[in-house]
């Protein structure tokens, strides 16, 4: 399928101005409970949005698009949080606090994260789907890169379930068609999984949206919005509190409740997800962002565009220190996106880099935007779903002969006398056989088995990709300090380039 800049360029702006639409509109709902009735804006309009972290922080991401392309990573954008992000609640304060011990992701997004599961990761999937459209199966890369960060498990199922749903929303339009290709790029039996059928469920079995909200919070019970509670209001017996920080299962399935129940409205399905309560600005930005892409700036009405205007205002960037440049507009933004997008989707999806004059863009047709297995040669294939899985103690290095990824197997603690496993899976870059030399460099009197320094046949399979795997014990002695910085050293016979991957280890309780 083709689709020409004009088209693009439209359903971006859609986009993110449904996305500023559904923010503002549930901002005064967030972190209450129970059930709001409304139909318009709630609060006074003075004609700008209200600011909010969802689209704050896709700015930076921009910024570090817009600088490294399609080598953006974890890695990078952990940099960019701790530079240009402000707020340290939650598990944003988590992710920040584990990577200033050198912590890296996926472990950052899970070592002491009680917010590890709630909703500060899908509310950031739109410029990933925005830079692939038509091609989730780019989008979802970039997602789980980001989501990790300061997020694991369900928190970043939500980031990945939208990042696909709204990268294929620009081919696909039928909401049942969209859903299925979110849910084919997570676990079947994760709760954001749960969450989204049992929404499905209540509304094809005739139960109103109301019900449906109350199944929701059973099936998978949160509590964000018990930050803010009933505020005078009697409260539910039917509906429990769920466990802290356990958020984006129920949350993702509002989302796609106000959607069904919506009935392609664009203002009554946002006002039906924000009025559910929870974190309704994300809830309502999540939608809002959706139907945008759906519908086109175009096909926002008026009514919902004119009281906030088309100016971004901002709340949770460092812009003291200088180094990154914030979109003023939904306009600008836009631009910026679409100038990336050729560099993302390659001469492989794109026609041209000559933004001015225009390019068009080649997405997946319908059928093909499903997750499914990718064959790489004779001997290998890809699943996003293995990928996915590996967290939130497997962290991958990209080298130029080899790709490594590290599993620490469980929390990275050293506990004296106590062993301590390591998994290291090594994929072959190139067409040729190597052999590795990997080298451990431990403290002083540390034990370490098969042995400090290992030799490694990397096979090539007849010009296919060659893997293999090694696993390592480590035993620390006589533990006299609290965090220990290891390296693993990893270097190919007769090569120039070596592979350096730090090990973070603690002698904590």
């Amino acid at each position: 399928m083709i689709m020409k800049l004009d088209e693009y360029k439209n359903k971006v702006l859609g986009c993110w101005m449904g996305k500023n639409i559904g923010g503002t509109l549930g901002a005064p709902f967030e972190c209450k409970r129970g059930v709001f009735e409304f139909d318009f804006y709630t609060q006074e309009m003075s004609g700008e949005p209200l600011p909010n972290d969802d689209l704050d922080l896709q700015l930076v991401w921009l910024n570090a698009v817009e600088k490294y392309g399609r080598g953006t990573n974890s890695a990078i954008l952990g940099e960019y949080w701790l530079s240009f992000i402000t707020p340290n609640w939650s598990e944003y304060g988590a992710g920040k606090n584990n990577m200033r011990m050198g912590i890296v992701p996926p472990l950052s997004g899970y070592i002491n994260n009680n917010n590890k599961d709630s909703c500060g990761a899908f509310i950031r999937s739109e410029i990933w789907a925005c830079l692939s459209p038509g091609h989730p199966e780019i989008a979802v890369e970039y997602a789980y890169e980001d989501a990790i960060v300061d997020h694991s498990r369900e928190g970043v199922y939500g980031e990945v379930f939208f990042a696909a749903l709204q990268s294929a929303a620009f081919v696909e339009t039928d909401k049942y068609k969209l859903i299925d290709i979110g849910l084919s790029y997570i676990p079947d039996n994760c709760g954001v999984t749960k969450g989204i059928k049992a929404v499905i469920k209540c509304y094809s079995t005739g139960l109103d949206w109301k019900q449906a909200r109350i199944t929701i919070l059973n099936e998978v019970p949160g509590s964000f919005g018990m930050l803010g509670g009933y505020e005078n209001r009697e409260p539910e017996v039917n509906v429990p509190i769920g466990p802290m920080g356990y958020d984006a299962p129920s949350n993702v399935a509002i989302t796609i409740l106000g959607w069904l129940y919506g009935e392609d409205d664009f203002g009554r399905s946002l006002c039906i997800a924000a009025g559910c309560g929870e974190d309704s600005d994300c809830t309502g930005a999540t939608l809002g962002a959706i139907l945008g892409i759906i519908k086109g700036f175009e096909g926002i009405p008026e009514k919902w565009i004119k009281p906030l205007g088309r100016n971004i205002k901002t709340i949770s960037i460092n812009l003291c220190d200088g180094g990154i440049s914030v979109p003023k507009t939904v306009d600008e933004l836009t631009e910026r996106v679409i100038r990336q997008t050729p560099i993302f989707l390659g001469s492989q999806f794109c026609d041209t880099v000559n933004v001015e004059k225009g390019f068009n863009i080649y997405m997946n047709d319908s059928s093909n935007l499903i997750n499914s297995p990718r064959h790489i040669n004779s001997y290998a294939s890809y699943n996003f779903l293995d990928k996915i899985s590996r967290q939130p103690f497997c962290v991958s290095y990209d080298f130029t002969l080899f790709n490594v990824v590290l599993d620490y197997c469980d929390e990275p603690k050293v506990k004296d006398s106590q062993a301590k496993k390591f998994k290291l899976k090594i994929e072959n870059n190139m067409r040729i056989q190597q052999w590795l030399t990997i080298r451990w460099f431990l403290p002083e009197g540390w034990i370490i088995s098969p042995s400090i320094e290992t030799c490694l046949l990397l096979e090539q399979y007849h010009g296919n990709i060659g893997r293999a795997e090694v696993e390592f014990e480590i035993i620390p002695i006589n533990l006299n300090q609290a965090k220990f910085d290891l390296v693993i050293e990893l270097s190919s016979n007769g090569r120039l380039s070596k592979g350096l991957i730090p090990v973070v280890l603690f002698n904590y309780m």
